[in-house]
């Protein structure tokens, strides 16, 4: 019953859930009241943390199309549980897309047609009275309505237009006229308002919320406690502290909340022209917007307030927002198949992906429109609300992803360990006060009481403190972080994914020269194209036309390629004003043409200057039709006309192998393979031009409407445009950093793959001397399988430097150095086709190609992020830096994202540097280094403060005794908050060093760390409480005992009236309270580790100050008493002797534990850790160990039965990979073999086959 029921969400997307349907049930409800009233409400809150629980506990099954309340759990790696209470709404059809114009006529029963105005759902409902309403079932989660489908019996969403699956001829034909007034209320109950409402939430409910939260209702309860035993200052102390920790909170979430309000908000609501079904053309606001609708564009422009598709005129639009490229880019209108092709390949069902060239998203800016005269630019609504674009990317701010991390995941069991150990000193305390015939009151209180010594109060403000500083200190560094909880995550980065354009190299293109072609023949290489010679050139011409250029208040504007090309001819590009457009039957074309002093100037008399001036000026190409630059194309063409002439000519350019197909073979040089590859080798970005001449027969109309596949055949090659794409001056150095701390770099692009894989070997991510493998993937075809050609790129350089070899980083899975064979370094590219097929028929060898891949070219958004899930899929810890150009998805989906861009687009990215260079990645890890090595040490810290006070109480226990409340009140403030705050402000270490910090706190030398400085605590501490009973003048104190040589006897006089109802003032509680105080300074120190990941703790002035002031006063109270601080702390008279021995303990102490933790800890256990790790940090390849192996293998020789490290196997995945591809004889592929996937039917052996090339 249960499995046939549970039903899943969102099948095969990101947030993809698991939905199981309950009612609720009434003896489960009276039995949960009866359950609250007796644990004090206890389980209320139990209830409200665990939403699987109070489902469970109040509701029982039943079928999810009965449901009331529906139970959903993500199908992710968190598995986290949601619940949503199913409603119910009328309405007068299930569909949101039926039609209800033959309805809209009818008049209700009494005569009268109800006003417009009414739309809510009821009175919607009232217009229909005749006609019986429907229910139907939904629910709300997450911003998104998820309505009940009868048909596929499960919930689902509705986005808008495309869940019709329409063609594109049919939103033309069928969805271009607009929607009536009532169609689209009636849709407007399915759909709802369009907006994007971010509703920022009151100071109570977010209190409430911080409040409920299950670490202060620990306090609360510790709060209480204390107050019942008295200790008032502790409590109001930790009172404080809360209420700033909870003041600090709510002003950093309500902070947020109205920031992303207001950045949502503005321009989110903006008047709208509306085209009716009755060709009307009416005012509405924004927020009425249903998908369906028909909005006109104006020409002046607009902040798009839904998605929607052109489909008549064009659009020049910003696009920042979503994209973080602030080119603005030329939407064009839908392409409208002609009757012939309806239904064919070429009427292709509209994608909002596929088709983004024409569709307008939610939250850009449209700049200005092109239209023609008496026609309007019209879109269709296709998405509103949170189903837009911008409103996917609002919903994945407001409601991420929990970061999984190691550390904290740790930090919970390692919480759970000192529960445990409270749990024992709980029952130790119960029995003791029972054999000594403690009263009940006091029993309770001080068994309880040992819990809350155990979990400390403090540990969330504690370890917030090294993430706050971390933050400011980067900061400082211009690098901004929305995310600070990834901070920590950044020092375990061991991959480091770059987008190539704006990353690593400069964002514009320069132009390096022009190699032309006549008579089928390559000239020599011209620097420009700004010559008289050229000027009436087809060349020039179609260097002048064959672009998106558009004039935004007087400036050129659209893609730096294209602007770089044009500027290079120096010709003037004047487009037509909207006065001009409108006096015309047909849009005026935009007109190019040469400066007048590139035309022939011939020597004239005056009279003939103005005739001349008019020649010049009469030598014009109007661009008549342009069809734009798509990327599965590769090109772009334009139909333009010289001014005079009849027939027309058409201007391509594009990707040079494209270009080439597309021209006559004769016009084509024989060389121009070798040409274009030696280009592409030493990394210029080469771009092919063409030409035809147009049949006089094409006239203005026809060109219009002609398919660009007509235009784009049969053209003469005219020759090459070769751009260069010069580094950053900072790449190389970076990388070389990076390469240098076994962090693995990996070029991701959208560029051509030999000019990345150029780009890879100049900027030192891909060494000369190693080989590049190109993994030619071709899909299945013609009844044949997929396949993976595999051939070499360019043989690498034969003068490889020492220094190179010994830099390089490996993967070793051998122990013994003699056995390591010097093998040659490799490294895979491939293209997003490749990358595609691959990942669909490859599935097994995808995480062995990008254990080794470095470059990835021509990849689309979506498989960059699919590149990023991959590489974490094999257990490497990813960084993505991008421009924000069409990385926002692979950086969010990265464990730390960095985005060079400061537009809003950056919102997706946890982290974003102002320095637009990369010089920000190496910055960025360092300090999450050192918020990771600060994070370990406070909690270290934070565990052995509870543990020392934890042996103290249990020690005061023994003899019905315990600490005093100012002496807990003077660790606790005085000591445990103070070095806390300040042990936290150790700045990063200078450099990237070859190792990474752990990434969890349950790892061998951690644990050893802990381990033995609670041994070596408890032993101290216990050793000094026997030690004192032992003394000749030791005795169960009372106020008249006079321990000490020289006693004042008006103290004497004066306490002996005090009655000591909790037995706080003896010589084991003195003596138990000196040594616990040294030891929080002695843990402090041991475990405030400075090099190689942070600046050493002498450094950090406030800790030292801290730690010295204490150590003085503490010092000074124990051998020179001062009466009054005596009094305030409880502490007793003990002999000098006593206190001199006592000071003994402490530096024998001190000295054990920082032994303990830097001679066995740092320089055993840790360089073999380390020693490991390095190892295993860097998927490239075994190769040849470098000079410091060997000390590695002696190392883990002496320690191997301490590590067990020869038979291992390593915890990463990719590491265990590596060892396998290691002893595979077949591995890598050798160079023009075939890898072909298996049928389906043969599956036993692997996906696929290797075979030689035929």
């Amino acid at each position: 019953m249960e499995k046939e029921e549970l039903k899943m969400l969102n099948k095969g997307q990101e947030d993809e859930m698991e939905l199981s349907g309950y009612r609720p049930c009434r003896w489960k409800l009276a039995l949960v009241g009866v359950g609250v009233l007796c644990t004090g409400g206890f389980l209320l809150l139990l209830l409200y943390w665990m939403p699987e629980w109070c489902v469970k506990a109040t509701c029982i099954r039943t079928t999810v199309r009965d449901a009331q309340v529906v139970l959903l759990r993500s199908t992710d790696e968190f598995k986290r549980w949601f619940r949503a209470k199913v409603r119910v709404m009328l309405a007068p059809g299930r569909n949101p897309y039926i039609s209800l114009d033959s309805q809209t006529t009818t008049p209700m029963a009494n005569g009268h047609t109800p006003h417009p105005s009414d739309t809510s759902a009821d009175g919607f409902i009232r217009k229909y009275a005749e006609y019986q309403p429907v229910q139907i079932r939904y629910f709300t989660l997450h911003s998104t309505k998820y309505y009940w489908n009868e048909a596929i019996q499960n919930f689902e969403v509705l986005t808008g237009l495309e869940d019709l699956g329409v063609r594109c001829s049919t939103i033309h034909l069928e969805h271009s006229a607009g929607l009536s007034q009532n169609q689209q209320e009636y849709r407007r109950l399915f759909f709802g308002v369009n907006e994007i409402a971010v509703k920022v939430p009151s100071l109570f409910k977010l209190l409430i919320k911080e409040v409920l939260n299950p670490f202060y209702i620990f306090q609360l309860f510790s709060v209480i406690l204390w107050s019942a035993d008295e200790y008032y200052y502790y409590a109001m102390a930790i009172v404080l502290m809360s209420v700033i920790s909870i003041a600090t909170s709510l002003y950093t979430i309500k902070k947020q909340y109205v920031m992303l309000h207001d950045m949502v908000a503005a321009h989110s609501i903006v008047r709208v022209s509306v085209c009716r079904a009755d060709n009307e053309i009416e005012e509405a606001m924004s927020t009425d917007l249903v998908p369906g609708d028909v909005m006109v564009i104006p020409s002046n422009g607009t902040i798009m307030p839904c998605d929607a598709v052109l489909i008549s005129g064009t659009c020049i639009v910003n696009e920042s927002m979503l994209t973080g490229e602030s080119v603005p880019v030329t939407k064009t209108n839908l392409p409208n198949p002609s009757p012939a092709e309806k239904g064919t390949e070429d009427d292709q069902v509209y994608n909002i992906d596929e088709h983004k060239r024409h569709t307008l998203f939610c939250g850009t800016n449209v700049i200005q429109t092109r239209f023609y005269s008496g026609e309007l630019v019209k879109a269709v609504v296709v998405r509103t609300g949170f189903s837009t674009a911008k409103g996917q990317l609002v919903r994945s701010i407001l409601y991420p992803k929990p970061t999984d991390f190691k550390l904290y995941r740790d930090a919970y069991l390692f919480l759970l360990c000192l529960v445990g150990v409270a749990g024992i000193g709980f029952v130790y305390s119960i029995a003791l006060s029972i054999m000594n015939q403690v009263p009940a009151k006091t029993i309770i209180i001080e068994s309880l009481d040992i819990i809350t010594i155990t979990v400390p109060p403090a540990l969330p403000a504690a370890m917030t403190a090294g993430i706050v500083y971390a933050q400011r200190r980067l900061k400082r560094l211009g690098i901004f972080c929305i995310s600070p909880q990834r901070i920590n995550i950044c020092g375990q980065l061991n991959l480091i994914c770059f987008d190539k354009t704006g990353t690593l190299t400069e964002d514009g293109l320069d132009l390096w020269g022009v190699q032309r072609v006549e008579n089928g023949c390559f000239h020599h290489t011209e620097e420009n194209a700004y010559k008289e010679s050229l000027v009436k050139s087809h060349f020039v011409a179609c260097m002048a036309t064959c672009h998106s250029l558009t004039k935004i208040e007087g400036q050129l504007s659209g893609d730096p390629l294209d602007l770089k090309m044009f500027e290079a001819t120096g010709w003037i590009l004047e487009e037509a004003t909207e006065e001009e457009t409108s006096l015309h039957n047909r849009i005026m074309p935009t007109v190019v043409r040469p400066p007048k002093q590139l035309l022939p100037e011939p020597v004239m008399s005056p009279e003939q200057d103005m005739e001349l001036y008019e020649l010049s000026a009469s030598y014009e190409i109007g661009i008549v039709r342009q069809f734009p630059f798509s990327s599965a194309l590769q090109r772009m063409s334009v139909v333009a006309r010289l001014l005079g002439e009849k027939r027309m000519d058409a201007y391509l350019k594009g990707a040079p192998e494209v270009v080439a197909g597309l021209c006559k073979k004769e016009t084509v040089p024989q060389d121009f393979a070798e040409v274009l590859e030696d280009y592409t080798k030493q990394g210029f970005r080469v771009i092919a031009l063409a030409h035809r001449r147009l049949e006089s027969k094409l006239t203005w109309h026809k060109v219009q409407n002609i398919n660009r596949d007509h235009i784009e055949t049969n053209m003469e090659f005219l020759g090459l445009i070769i751009m260069q794409n010069k580094l950053k001056a900072e790449t190389p150095g970076v990388l070389g950093d990076l390469r240098r701390a076994n962090i693995r770099t990996v070029m991701v692009t959208g560029d051509n793959m030999l000019t990345a894989i150029s780009v890879a070997r100049d900027c030192g991510m891909i060494p000369p001397q190693d080989r590049v493998i190109i993994a030619d993937a071709l899909p299945p075809k013609d009844g044949q399988a997929a396949r993976i050609n595999w051939r070499y790129a360019d043989n690498p350089s034969k003068h490889t430097s020492k220094a190179a070899t010994l830099e390089e980083v490996e993967i070793s899975v051998e122990d013994r150095p003699e056995e390591r064979k010097p093998m040659e370094q490799y490294h895979f590219a491939m293209s997003g086709k490749s990358f595609a097929v691959i990942t669909e028929h490859f599935q097994d060898l995808l995480q062995k190609l990008v254990l080794h891949g470095t470059v990835f070219a021509r990849m689309a958004p979506d498989q960059k992020t699919q590149l990023v899930e991959t590489l974490q899929s094999v257990d490497y810890f990813v960084g993505m830096c991008g421009d924000g150009a069409n990385d926002c998805g692979a950086l969010k989906r990265a464990h730390s994202g960095i985005s060079l861009s400061e537009l809003e687009a950056s919102v997706a990215s946890p982290f974003t540097s102002r320095t637009p260079n990369i010089s920000c990645v190496p910055n960025l890890i360092r300090e999450g280094r050192a918020a990771l090595i600060t994070s370990f040490c406070v909690f270290k810290f934070m565990a052995l403060y509870s543990i020392i006070q934890y042996i103290s109480v249990t020690l005061l226990y023994y003899i019905l005794s315990n600490l005093g409340d100012f002496q807990f009140l003077f660790i606790d403030i005085a000591i445990i908050l103070l070095i806390v705050f300040t042990m936290s402000l150790n700045s990063a270490w200078n450099e990237l060093v070859s190792r990474r910090p752990p990434s969890g706190l349950i790892s061998g030398p951690l644990l050893f760390s802990v381990m033995t400085q609670i041994l070596i605590c408890l032993g101290f501490q216990t050793f000094a409480f026997l030690w004192v009973r032992q003394e000749s003048w030791y005795e169960p104190w009372t106020p008249v005992s006079d321990a000490c040589s020289t006693s004042s006897h008006t103290n004497l006089s004066e306490n002996f009236t005090e009655i000591d109802e909790h037995n706080i003032k003896n010589y084991e509680n003195t003596t138990l309270f000196y040594v616990s105080s040294f030891q929080y300074l002695i843990v402090a120190i041991v475990f405030s580790k400075g090099k190689p990941f942070r600046q050493p703790s002498y450094k950090n002035w406030p800790f030292m100050l801290s730690v010295l002031s204490l150590y003085v006063f503490l010092f000074s109270i124990m051998l020179f008493p001062v009466p009054a601080i005596d009094y305030a702390l409880e502490i007793v008279c003990v002999p000098f002797k006593w206190r001199l021995t006592i000071v003994v303990i402490v530096v024998v102490n001190a000295a054990v534990s920082v032994l303990v933790e830097t001679l066995v800890l740092d320089v055993v256990l840790w360089k073999l850790v380390f020693s490991r790790d390095k190892q295993g940090s860097y998927g490239v390849l075994p190769a040849p160990p470098p000079p410091q192996g060997g000390l590695d293998y002696c190392g883990s020789k002496h320690f191997s039965w301490l590590c067990c490290r020869q038979r291992r196997v390593p915890k990463a995945r990719y590491m265990h990979l590596a060892q396998e591809l290691s002893v595979d004889p077949d591995w890598p592929p050798k160079p023009k073999t075939t890898t072909e996937a298996k049928p389906p039917s043969l599956p036993e052996n692997g996906s696929y086959q290797i075979m030689s090339a035929s």
